[in-house]
């Protein structure tokens, strides 16, 4: 199988985080997104300020990788206005997906509402513009229970405001990747969790992010019936050797 197509051709780094110049970092990020063209990855997946090269090379290179970017990354605790201003700017740059971090410390606390209306509003801009929304809710912070409740409510939301057209277009997706875990333990995509986002955000499509580092272990997501998998290793994986990525 060609997996390319489910591949999100992942670097999300500051230049602080990975203790590089700014210089440095932009130039990793070119080489991943050439990367992406080359190899005709689904997707490459930057920070914001990244967006406009991104949309630079790609529309040079007269190629049909998508753009996707991250919204109110890592943590997702920002305003809703907040929100909706880094989506906006980042439509404007060029990207095709919007992955935003759902506001998963507020739905803890039983902030259901303010939970739900970000949801609502975030995704009705998205797909106004004809854009990819994905919802991360960063598995590894929640236990099961929260992992099913908030898998559900994301798909009760879309399925109540939203035409069936647009259920497609509308991603649960499991980790930002960069959340800080206890005694090393997962904070990426495992088959449970997988399953259980599958099982409750149904018909919304899943996208499994983080810990994905083999061809086999994609392959085992795919089968599952997950739709895109994000990995800062995909040109690894796609060879079939493993990936020694953290995300």
């Amino acid at each position: 199988m060609n997996i390319r197509q489910y591949l999100d051709s992942t670097y999300l780094k500051t230049a602080i985080q990975a203790g590089i110049s700014e210089k440095e970092n932009v130039e990793i990020v070119k080489g991943f997104i050439q990367e992406a063209i080359d190899e005709h990855f689904k997707l490459i997946m930057i920070r914001p300020e990244m967006v406009s090269l991104a949309k630079k090379m790609i529309t040079e290179a007269n190629s049909k990788v998508d753009i996707g970017t991250v919204i109110d990354f890592p943590d997702g605790n920002s305003s809703l206005v907040k929100k909706l201003e880094e989506a906006n700017q980042a439509m404007l740059d060029g990207a095709d997906d919007l992955d935003f971090v759902c506001n998963y410390e507020a739905f803890k606390k039983g902030e259901i509402d303010l939970v739900k209306e970000e949801i609502l509003k975030c995704t009705q801009l998205g797909l106004n513009h004809h854009k990819v929304v994905k919802w991360i809710i960063e598995v590894a912070a929640l236990n099961n229970q929260q992992i099913i409740q908030l898998s559900a409510l994301i798909k009760n939301v879309i399925m109540s405001n939203f035409k069936e057209e647009s259920y497609a277009s509308v991603f649960v997706k499991s980790s930002t990747g960069f959340y800080k875990t206890e005694n090393n333990l997962p904070n990426g995509a495992t088959i449970p969790t997988i399953i259980m986002m599958l099982e409750n955000a149904s018909p919304l499509p899943v996208k499994a992010a983080g810990g994905v580092r083999t061809y086999e272990e994609a392959l085992d997501m795919i089968r599952l019936g997950v739709k895109r998998i994000g990995t800062s290793g995909a040109k690894t994986i796609a060879n079939g050797e493993v990936s020694k990525s953290e995300y």
